[in-house]
């Protein structure tokens, strides 16, 4: 598991953005606005997608 911290998530329109996002591409992950983060469940590749996914919905994403 590979935690990915998203310091710009600030609402729970925000946690359905980026569950909307994640969900379209078929990942397994969890996201909690409470940390800001969203661990996602998955090899390097899914990291990668999950990254780019938050990049396009306009968030600033840092893998830990």
């Amino acid at each position: 598991m590979t935690t990915i911290s998203v310091p710009d998530m600030m609402c729970e329109n925000c946690v359905k953005r980026i569950t909307n996002a994640l969900t379209a591409a078929e990942l397994k992950f969890s996201v909690s606005l409470d940390t800001k983060t969203v661990t996602v469940d998955g090899c390097d590749n899914c990291v990668k997608t999950a990254v780019s996914e938050l990049e396009d919905l306009g968030f600033t994403p840092e893998v830990r």
